[in-house]
């Protein structure tokens, strides 16, 4: 039992450090995304010029295209360290403020999913963004008193999928804002090209177009999708990654030919044969697939209503005509009226 513990996750640590070894480490590496690369090459060169830490830098935008990366390249451009760490992680101020004490000038703070810091935490990185400082409360009650704690000059790159969710105050010391959006099939492909050369796989065009294809716009999709199909190509196939390999190794993994796997078809499924269509509440869609609802919200629903797949009404959740025939089913008539 314990071996096979050891074996499981020497194996995660395996493709942590094939994920990191894909990310591009400069913005000149860097593909898509083309306004938003402009616009920070800009700001991190006059940083440097002047020798100066960058503007605070704000991320926002689905996961998986590119914000962590991006907050590596802002560290390296400057030749700062990146430290890291998620709202989440930070439930207190004495948990930030720790981290805030530890860094050094010039160095690159990330904190990813941003809009979920505790408030505390929130209201001390006001004054730590502005200037450079935490007030550090020593002792309790009446004789508590508080010790300004001097911070050296530093970067803050926040990351949010959320970006309604920041407060005011928050956003406004950010000096430069972005948002990334999805990629398109053939910036996905010579993602998917350059990463294939970096695991040592031999990948025709065509196969790289196909992988781009049904990884949903998104970077991390792609990359993991590679990776199986490199698997495919080495188990079963001659090694070399062509377009019959890649749809061989998609058709196993259940990715169909626009990008719906297992969860989004059983979405389809209930939606479309349980439920006539819809409408349907998310509480039972999401019971009757076996999921709880905040998988089929946040997981499979994005991209389902972004295809035009699937939409949302105040009575509840609908397929639209898309969905039936994509499923090889005939749409209702109601249903035929509503969305053609």
């Amino acid at each position: 039992m314990e071996d096979t513990w050891v074996t499981n996750v020497d194996a995660t640590d395996s493709e942590r450090l094939q994920e990191a070894a894909l990310r591009p480490k400069r913005l000149t590496e860097f593909v898509g995304q083309e306004v938003v690369r402009n616009q920070l090459s800009l700001v991190l060169q006059a940083a440097v010029a002047r020798g100066k830490s960058p503007d605070h830098v704000l991320l926002s935008g689905p996961p998986g295209l590119g914000k962590t990366t991006l907050a590596m390249i802002v560290a390296a451009e400057v030749n700062g360290s990146l430290r890291l760490t998620s709202g989440p992680a930070i439930q207190h101020s004495g948990d930030l403020a720790a981290v805030l004490s530890s860094l050094q000038a010039g160095d690159v703070l990330f904190i990813d999913e941003i809009h979920r810091l505790a408030r505390t935490a929130e209201e001390m990185l006001y004054l730590a963004m502005e200037d450079f400082r935490v007030d550090v409360m020593v002792g309790k009650g009446p004789g508590a008193t508080s010790i300004p704690l001097p911070l050296p000059p530093f970067t803050v790159v926040g990351a949010t999928t959320r970006a309604g969710l920041l407060p005011a105050p928050l956003r406004d010391r950010f000096g430069f804002t972005a948002h990334l959006d999805y990629y398109d099939n053939e910036q996905l492909a010579q993602i998917v090209e350059r990463n294939a050369i970096k695991l040592e796989v031999s990948i025709t065009p065509d196969a790289a177009l196909e992988i781009a294809s049904r990884s949903r716009g998104t970077p991390r999709i792609a990359n993991r999708l590679l990776r199986r199909a490199q698997d495919w190509a080495q188990i079963r196939g001659t090694g070399v990654l062509d377009l019959a390999a890649a749809q061989a190794a998609l058709a196993v993994f259940e990715v169909d030919e626009v990008g719906l796997d297992r969860l989004d078809r059983s979405v389809l499924e209930a939606l479309c044969k349980r439920f006539q269509g819809g409408p349907v509440g998310l509480k039972t869609l999401a019971s009757a697939i076996g999921e709880e609802p905040e998988t089929v919200e946040t997981v499979a629903e994005p991209y389902l209503v972004r295809e035009g797949f699937m939409a949302r009404t105040p009575r509840g959740r609908i397929a639209t005509v898309l969905a039936w025939q994509h499923l090889g089913l005939n749409p209702p008539e109601l249903a035929d009226t509503l969305f053609n």
